[in-house]
């Protein structure tokens, strides 16, 4: 008898499993988010630094689909600080961020302004957060505190370390 019960409430474990699932589907369409937040002021610690502060009136919860993101469609304000807590900005009229593959996709009017003053403005750019680099095939502006060269693309580590505007338009300064 003692058998029995087992194989029963096993049974009903297992199918219990598979419809707590299905029920967790109910009520919500595939084409809407599983949670929607507003007025979200998020802040990324480092050992008790703030390192980054995500400002955003509205964000809408993909998480239940195939393919996860989180998308933002009111925009961003991205406040990164690096060690000496000096503050680079970030921009942008539309977010969406993947989860699978760590890549954020910044949309219209996207403009970055870093701690030292160089602005990158352009219509898409996107940052690949595992291998902290930012890319673009858009045109772009990037101004430097003696140049502004304009072109259609950019490449650069998190930092502007290895910042490259690629085909170039614009006027550059060349020392002699």
């Amino acid at each position: 008898m003692l058998n029995i019960v087992t194989i029963i409430v096993v049974t009903m474990f297992f199918s219990c499993n598979d419809s707590f699932n299905q029920v967790q589907k109910i009520g919500v369409s595939e084409n809407e988010p599983i949670g929607i937040a507003e007025n979200i002021n998020l802040k990324h610690t480092d050992s008790g630094r703030v390192t980054a502060n995500l400002l955003s009136p509205k964000m809408l919860d993909f998480t239940n689909r195939d393919f996860p993101y989180n998308e933002f469609p009111k925009g961003i304000v991205l406040n990164l600080f690096d060690e000496q807590n000096k503050k680079s900005i970030v921009v942008a009229d539309y977010a969406i961020v993947y989860d699978k593959t760590d890549l954020l996709d910044l949309q219209g009017n996207v403009v970055i302004t870093t701690a030292d003053n160089r602005v990158l403005k352009t219509e898409q750019l996107y940052y690949d957060q595992k291998k902290e680099w930012l890319f673009t095939n858009k045109p772009v502006t990037f101004r430097t505190e003696t140049d502004i060269i304009n072109g259609n693309g950019f490449d650069s580590d998190s930092k502007f370390k290895t910042a490259e505007v690629l085909e170039v338009t614009g006027i550059i300064s060349v020392e002699d």
